[in-house]
């Protein structure tokens, strides 16, 4: 199993959002340039990530992203799930199996351990958690110090 990049880029995005002030909307340009990452996937990233409900788009003059709830309250299983869908590591662990030799396989077994396995870490793992130890590799305009200090108070569903 690989994850893929628009998993990685996708849980870097909302780290970038983590890393500012609660409710702070930013431009995928800003956050692109922060992680190196080209804006126009991105953008399709972030449309998942809308439709998933873990972030809220802004139009207009100002416009950009937010998170849709505390970074604490993100998993990356969310992410994966967000951009992937249901996490399957084998055809025979996916919702609707379609292995023919699931009812003799010895590794249908070995497979749900281990998918269980990541989804027990990829679910207790939270974009707060990651942000206290990411650092983008571009520019920043976050104060490294600042990181998640707001957030860890805000209110997960702000009116």
């Amino acid at each position: 199993m690989q994850i893929t990049r628009a998993v990685e880029y996708a849980a870097m995005g909302l780290i970038a959002l983590a890393r500012r002030n609660s409710g702070a909307v930013v431009m995928l340009d800003d956050i692109s340039k922060e992680e190196q990452i080209s804006p126009s996937f991105l953008g399709k990233i972030f449309q998942s990530l809308s439709k998933a409900g873990l972030v809220r788009s802004a139009r207009g003059t100002g416009g950009g992203f937010s998170l849709a709830r505390s970074p604490d309250l993100i998993t990356l299983l969310n992410v994966f799930e967000a951009v992937e869908g249901p996490m399957a590591l084998q055809r025979c662990q996916a919702p609707t199996p379609s292995c023919e030799r699931m009812d003799s396989c010895a590794l249908c077994g070995v497979f749900e351990q281990a998918q269980d396995r990541v989804k027990e870490v990829f679910g207790m793992t939270t974009i707060a958690d990651l942000a206290q130890r990411h650092r983008p590799v571009g520019p920043s305009a976050v104060d490294p110090k600042a990181i998640l200090s707001a957030n860890k108070t805000a209110d997960p569903n702000p009116a």
